[in-house]
């Protein structure tokens, strides 16, 4: 594959995937660029992560039935401002297995950043997948934090992460960048084609 990296959610179809791309299988092997043209979304392929026409046979729709919250809610600390975007959010809880401190679903509000770090809190903001949570300090604005180079990661029984890599056609959220989100994979997604967490509790699995 050659030109500028993008994924092209197709209508009722899979995700065409173009450019120079590191991408990375579940089993944590990075596959031949030729390989990744077509990545299945309707969850039915009997050869994922990439496409086989299955969706065709299953009737697949690309159209939401959900009304996602598209917006940035500002949880203020003493020295660093967490945001999270619930439209973004694959409930991958890699949050709170970082740093349970200060991301906790148990607690009100769920985020308390004066309960951690500021570097602490930059990491989780790393490390979250979606680019649902970003950070602010000194009065700048929300960031994200991902690397610089295209990559489309596999994640075992979830969605595709990506990296660095333009989304083409899709209703992207304000709050959104093409620097890190994740696309869903199982096709039960309510808002297509970003990943809303349906996967775990569908109980989809690659098998």
């Amino acid at each position: 594959m050659s030109g500028k990296p993008s994924i092209d959610p197709k209508p009722d179809g899979p995700l065409a995937l173009t450019g120079e791309v590191e991408f990375v299988t579940s089993d944590g092997q990075v596959a031949a660029p030729e390989a990744a043209r077509y990545l299945c979304r309707c969850g039915l392929s009997k050869t994922k992560p990439y496409c086989d026409g299955s969706h065709k046979d299953a009737g697949f729709s690309s159209e939401n039935t959900g009304t996602p919250r598209d917006k940035l809610i500002a949880y203020e600390g003493a020295e660093v401002t967490v945001h999270y975007s619930p439209y973004l959010c694959s409930h991958a809880a890699e949050c709170n297995k970082r740093l349970a401190s200060v991301f906790n679903s148990k607690e009100k509000p769920w985020i308390q950043p004066d309960k951690g770090s500021v570097e602490a809190i930059w990491d989780v903001v790393r490390a979250c997948p979606s680019g649902a949570l970003q950070a602010s300090v000194a009065g700048a604005g929300p960031q994200h934090r991902a690397g610089d180079a295209p990559k489309v990661a596999v994640e075992k029984n979830g969605p595709y992460r990506v990296e660095a890599v333009s989304l083409e056609g899709a209703d992207f959220s304000q709050h959104a960048t093409a620097q890190k989100y994740v696309l869903c994979r199982c096709g039960h997604s309510k808002n297509k084609p970003f990943c809303d967490g349906s996967h775990s509790g569908s109980g989809w699995t690659d098998d």
